[in-house]
């Protein structure tokens, strides 16, 4: 249930994402109509403001100074985490409490987690509160912590970590929701999309007993007759309630004190294990599109396992040949697809060469994930042209890119995607395993790119304004990101909106997160410009 792979069966009420709106508007500008408006606000769009241009300066003051730093990253409200696997973002620290407290085992040697009785060649969980080597050894074991490549690879550590801690994560999708939750909150983050697996069991026993059928539409009519996939889709919403309660009970979101991530709304991405046979990938499809189409705390499908793998290279092609003939039929469904998470060596130039391309021409994507392979691609310039015109963003893990595939720096193509004009979102993959945050992304990202607090800002607003959530955008048009007419007239934060704003934003989920986040930034940058005492 939870490896790259990665993930966890669970779920969030949609109401969060209908009642949002009407939590927002406390500190929302007036509206202003009319062409003076318009021009006047694309004026204002169009190049850096006087404030962002302090703030840069005040970022480029404190680039030698860590602290500073560290608390100018952390109080940067920094949008949505739109590719995020669950399991891999909880802490390695709550998952070894949580296999302690299940009473597993931990396998001498892999240090993979195994449920009781205990096996010769392992030892009790438990141990590890009182034997701090081995605490450290399945620390090192379950993250990337104090990796150095040897005899094994990052890439092949990274992935190994899913299946050595998914027993001690199977049984606690609330408990990594409401840490996962809180985090982000803490982070000044405003939504999450977050990556599970639904009712895998129930999907790959429907594949065994339907077979694979090379005629797409007839196999599809297969897992559909005598109600058989409406049973694994209600056996994966039921899951989902489950999670959803544990959570809510974790982090306390019906008490007098929630914490706060009981306030961060989220969607499911459901996950397809792409390294599986034929049969399964395409019932797991199958269910993800119902999921996205039937309830609304899903959003999307996503492929996930190794890109590289021998299942995924053979049958890349047939991949996503399957999603195009899901896609005509499932139309409301998003898709977002790991695509080129690969570089040279890995694989053989020609795997190198359409990966991408594919997602996107063939399969309907409209996010690709990391993407890192694109300047390999046949006809690289023509896709970026492509990708640019249909705005599909890239989910870009820095981290992550570099732990698994070696890439950073010049070499990555952040750059070279927004240089051709495609939408860039910065994203944290598996924060638990990278042992990361999303503040260090955007570090990292500055820090590597020279970025100035205005492209940061915009790389927080794109991180929302291309999430799968519900409702018109808060934005006119993305370039300098303009507001739409009926919210023109004031900063948020600053003043109550007029009736025309707070209708717009109350009817629009997608809106009233990005205009909770326009509200922070007022925020923050009142706090980074306001006097300071002297030393």
């Amino acid at each position: 249930m939870a490896n790259k792979n990665r993930g966890t069966a669970l779920s969030r009420p949609a109401m969060l994402l209908a009642a949002l709106a009407l939590t927002l508007l406390a500190t929302q500008p007036s509206a202003a109509s009319g062409a003076e408006a318009d021009a006047d606000a694309d004026a204002d769009a169009a190049s850096p403001s006087a404030v962002e241009r302090r703030v840069s300066a005040y970022l480029d003051s404190i680039r030698d100074q860590p602290e500073a730093l560290d608390s100018f990253f952390r109080e940067l409200p920094k949008g949505g985490d739109l590719h995020s696997h669950l399991s891999g973002a909880a802490s390695t620290e709550l998952l070894m409490d949580l296999a302690m407290a299940d009473g597993l085992c931990i396998e001498n040697g892999t240090q993979r987690a195994l449920p009781p009785p205990c096996p010769a060649d392992s030892r009790p969980a438990v141990e590890m509160r009182t034997d701090a080597a081995l605490r450290q050894r399945v620390l090192r074991a379950w993250s990337m912590q104090d990796f150095t490549p040897g005899e094994e690879s990052g890439h092949d550590h990274f992935f190994a970590t899913f299946g050595k801690f998914s027993e001690a994560a199977r049984h606690h999708p609330g408990e990594l929701m409401a840490e996962v939750s809180n985090t982000a909150a803490r982070q000044k983050q405003f939504y999450q999309e977050l990556m599970i697996t639904p009712n895998g069991g129930g999907a790959n026993a429907l594949a065994e007993r339907v077979g694979y059928d090379a005629s797409l539409p007839r196999m599809h009519q297969k897992l559909l007759a005598e109600g058989a996939m409406d049973q694994v889709v209600r056996q994966a919403r039921t899951e989902a309630d489950q999670g959803l309660a544990a959570f809510r009970a974790t982090a306390h979101c019906d008490s007098a004190t929630p914490d706060p991530g009981c306030a961060v709304p989220f969607r499911f991405i459901s996950q397809v294990s792409r390294n599986s046979a034929p049969e399964r990938v395409f019932t797991q499809m199958v269910l993800a599109m119902e999921l996205a189409e039937r309830d609304p705390r899903f959003a999307a499908v996503n492929l996930v396992q190794p890109e590289d793998g021998a299942v995924s290279l053979r049958d890349y092609s047939l991949h996503m040949r399957m999603l195009a003939h899901l896609h005509s039929v499932y139309p409301r469904a998003h898709i977002t697809l790991h695509a080129g998470e690969l570089a040279p060596g890995l694989v053989k130039p020609e795997d190198l060469s359409f990966h991408i391309r594919e997602a996107v021409n063939v399969a309907h994507a409209e996010r690709i994930g990391h993407g890192v392979d694109i300047r390999h691609e046949d006809a690289a310039h023509e896709l970026l042209g492509t990708m640019a015109e249909r705005r599909i963003a890239v989910e870009v893990p820095l981290s992550s890119n570099d732990q698994i595939l070696g890439i950073s720096g010049p070499e990555h193509p952040f750059p070279l995607y927004r240089e051709h004009g495609v939408p860039v979102v910065l994203a944290t993959d598996d924060a638990g395993v990278s042992r990361i945050t999303i503040s260090d992304e955007y570090r990292r990202a500055a820090r590597t790119y020279n970025l100035s607090y205005r492209e940061l800002k915009d790389l927080a607003r794109a991180s929302l304004e291309y999430a799968f959530l519900p409702g018109r955008s808060l934005w006119r048009t993305l370039d300098g990101y303009r507001p739409v007419r009926e919210c023109l007239g004031g900063r948020p934060g600053e003043r109550e909106p007029g009736p025309r704003c707070a209708a717009f934003l109350a009817a629009s989920p997608k809106a009233a997160v990005e205009w909770r986040q326009e509200a922070a930034f007022t925020a923050f940058e009142r706090r980074i410009l306001a006097p300071r005492a002297p030393n």
